[in-house]
């Protein structure tokens, strides 16, 4: 599901530099929300749904090293019930479903939820079209719930405390986040255009991180955490496909969108060369509770 510039520029890793955007995806939010920011993630997380196939065709998947990472950790076998959040197009369900577990993937798109039926044709998943929010689980049901770049568009006052709640004793909670680091000066040049055209005020540098929101709920003990960093390429073509995959973007007019795009793209060379991120956030609840 959701992802970067779901909120544009996020806070550089520590001993990164700001002359590589860092575009990421999966920061949960905690604490107070006002009305007018929960409507507008409301409306946000409903967006992906109308560009399936190019989020299909535009995100990149998972890297074993962090799937294992999550399967070792968790001390999962065949048969362990997992609870996947915001499926979207099944990169991640796909990873999950070769292990066998008794899996359950949910996503709040019907497109979503179709393209990733169709990827894992003839595998055992059980597919939900539903909210976090709105899914109906007894409590324990799950030894793993797992969420990436998904779990900061459900509704703050649910996410961790149910997430607590439908785990068994012992059970974990993982969150998986993406993060596009354009070389320089693409990335310079990329951040500047998020915020010339988006509008955010800023509002990214507010979040916590996922270690951070997690303990700050006290519900789980002292979170575990990977990160897997891979340099890649990419065409321009390719550059403004997944660009044009944020939230951000899509809620947009298709006007400023078009204004984005070709300023985009004069900035692009011939090939374009970045590092892709992918970081995963594990917590157990405590066995004892």
């Amino acid at each position: 599901m959701g992802t970067a510039r779901d909120d544009p520029r996020r806070p550089p890793l520590p001993g990164s530099t700001t002359a590589s955007a860092r575009v990421s995806v999966g920061t949960v939010t905690t604490g107070p929300e006002s009305t007018r920011d929960r409507d507008k993630r409301h409306h946000q997380r409903t967006l992906f749904n109308d560009i399936a196939e190019r989020y299909e065709d535009s995100r990149p998947g998972y890297p074993s090293r962090v799937v294992e990472f999550v399967a070792t950790t968790a001390a999962l076998g065949p048969g362990a019930s997992v609870l996947e959040i915001g499926c979207g197009t099944g990169q991640l369900t796909e990873r999950l479903a070769a292990r066998a577990y008794h899996l359950t993937a949910i996503d709040i798109g019907p497109a979503m939820i179709a393209a990733a039926r169709r990827r894992l044709t003839g595998v055992e998943v059980e597919f939900q079209v539903t909210s976090f929010e709105d899914l109906a689980a007894p409590d324990g049901s799950f030894d793993l719930i797992i969420s990436s770049a998904a779990f900061h568009w459900i509704d703050p006052e649910v996410a961790f405390t149910k997430s607590a709640r439908l785990l068994r004793p012992g059970g974990w909670l993982a969150l998986l986040g993406t993060a596009e680091h354009y070389d320089h000066p693409l990335g310079t040049a990329l951040d500047d255009l998020w915020i010339k055209h988006g509008n955010t005020g800023g509002a990214w540098d507010r979040r916590p991180s996922d270690p951070e929101a997690i303990s700050a709920t006290r519900l789980f003990i002292t979170p575990v955490c990977l990160t897997d960093d891979q340099r890649a390429t990419l065409t321009p073509d390719e550059v403004v496909a997944l660009e044009s995959t944020r939230a951000t973007f899509l809620s947009w007019p298709l006007d400023a969108q078009r204004r984005f795009t070709e300023e985009l793209r004069r900035t692009l060379k011939p090939v374009v060369h970045l590092t892709r991120q992918t970081s995963v956030t594990m917590a157990q609840i405590p066995s004892g509770r």
